[in-house]
């Protein structure tokens, strides 16, 4: 059953980035990568609790933040860019 679990999520993310190189618009690659980072979270949490070690559960939540801080980070970067057309901030 584990490694089920773990395939199937790592079927999922190998679709995630495909998605992120092709996605259509900026914002498409955005929600594929912040997907790809949420089943990593979730291939820690599962491999932590298969393997008996739940200091895995804290580096999952780690990078829980991590990715939604970056995704945030990004998406108000490319809002700064469209809206301005540089980047240089707003005029």
């Amino acid at each position: 059953m584990f490694a089920a679990t773990c395939l199937a999520l790592l079927v999922i993310m190998a679709i995630a980035l495909i998605r992120a190189f092709i996605g259509p618009s900026v914002y498409d690659r955005i929600m594929a990568v912040n997907m790809f980072g949420t089943k990593t979270v979730l291939f820690i949490a599962v491999f932590g609790f298969f393997s008996g070690r739940p200091e895995f559960l804290d580096i999952a939540l780690v990078y829980a933040l991590i990715n939604f801080i970056g995704v945030i980070a990004v998406l108000r970067l490319v809002e700064r860019v469209t809206h301005t057309g540089t980047g240089a901030g707003p005029k």
